[in-house]
Order: C-alpha cells, then structure tokens, then sequence
C-alpha cells in the first residue's frame, strides 16, 4: 500500500482494522505517529459528542410548543378585524340601496329590431317579387293565427308567406303602397305594451298592438309609415 491510500483510509476512518491498513502503519514511525495522533483525535471527537440529555427535556420542548401555540391563538387578527368590519358597512349599505332604481336591461330585442334584421335576410329574396295576393289569399295565411283583415289592403301585396318571427310563427307580405313606396309587412301574435319604433338610420320599423298581436311596418326611414300602419291594425280582427 503506498503512502497515499494509507493516508486516505486512514483520514476517512481511524479505526479501520483492516490487516493491510494495519501492515503499513508499522512500515514506519512516521505512519505509526500518524495513526496514532488520528485515533486520538476521533476519541477526542467521540467524547465531546457524548453529552447527557437532561431527564426533564422532553417536558420543556412540549410546553414550549404548547405555550407557542396558545400565544399564537390569542394574537389579534387585524386583518380579519378589519375585513369583518367592511363586510358589516357593506352589507347595511346595501340593505338601504333602493335596488328599484337601477335600469333593468331588456331581456330581447324589441319587436322592430327583430323586424329590421328579418327584412334584411328577406330583402334579397322578396324585392323583386310580385305575386299579386288577393286578399282572400292574406286571410289565408292569417287563419293559423285567427286573424282576419275585413277592410281593404292600403296597396298592393307583391309578396306573401308564412315566416319564422323570433322563434313565432308570423306572417310576411310586402306591400306597393299607394305612394309608390314598398313597406314590408309583419302580422305576429305577440302584442307590443304600446306604439314603438326602431331604426338604424337606413331603415325604419314601427309596431303597433293589435287584438292579442302585433302589426310591425318596415320602411325607409322618413317614409310615410303611419298611414300604412293604422290602417292595417284598424282593419286587422279576430276571426269569426
């Protein structure tokens, strides 16, 4: 063994017994002074290790984490104080909140802006139509919403049909009115609370209650709308 290994196993264990560990320390007396110094050194190392634990240790180590626990839990928590105390301002503040005078949004669309958009989707379709309706072919397309015009139509029906209004059943029909105007024509069985008018600045659309349902008229905004309407809705009836 060279003077290298000896030195390595000896520093990593002095009391390694191994026969050729213990060959070389008698190889000469600078390896036995070695070994020997090191051997002391580990008892030396050993003893201050060896220190007596007090009988009552256990004792004290579980009352002081006792006691560290208790101090904890009578520690003010100022910030649960404080958040306790904005929930409590804020709940009288909305207790006194009139809630009444918030604007409830609308739940749908009105009636005239389902109209315009409907008119938009059919416009390619109906504008170049005529198919002259009678207006025993208008009742017709009434009966499934037991209406009933009893008066004249104010022009001509171009375009006639059955249609889907919001998920209603409706009736579409464009009218050639007197004044050289078209007006698109909804009869739906939905009464509107009053009189409303809706537009985007291209188009204009205005509904009018009728007997449990609803007359809307589409035309271009500025056009004479309301005769159109009245006298539709004046002469739109139950069916008999």
């Amino acid at each position: 063994m060279d003077e290298l290994e000896f030195r390595r196993r000896l520093l990593a264990d002095p009391q390694d017994r191994d026969p050729a560990l213990s060959a070389a320390k008698q190889e000469s007396p600078a390896n036995q002074k070695l070994a020997a110094e090191l051997e002391q050194l580990d008892v030396m190392i050993d003893q201050a290790l060896r220190v007596d634990v007090p009988e009552d240790l256990v004792d004290k180590v579980l009352f002081k984490q006792t006691s560290d626990v208790i101090r904890e839990n009578r520690k003010p928590r100022f910030h649960l104080a404080i958040a306790a105390s904005v929930a409590f301002v804020f709940g009288i503040m909305l207790g006194q909140f009139n809630w009444q005078t918030l604007p409830t949004a609308p739940t749908s669309p009105n009636l005239g802006q389902i109209a315009l958009e409907h008119y938009y989707h059919e416009e390619g379709f109906t504008k170049d139509a005529f198919e002259g309706a009678t207006l025993q072919q208008v009742n017709a397309k009434l009966l499934p919403l037991g209406k009933t015009f009893n008066g004249t139509l104010p022009g001509q029906v171009s375009y006639l049909n059955h249609c889907s209004f919001d998920d209603r059943h409706a009736v579409h029909m464009v009218l050639k009115a007197d004044n050289g105007e078209d007006y698109t024509v909804f009869v739906v069985p939905q009464q509107s609370p009053a009189m409303e008018k809706y537009t985007d600045g291209n188009m204009e659309a205005v509904s009018m209650p009728a007997n449990d349902s609803s007359v809307i008229v589409v035309g271009k905004e500025g056009s004479d709308i309301m005769p159109v309407l009245e006298e539709l809705t004046k002469h739109l009836n139950q069916k008999a």
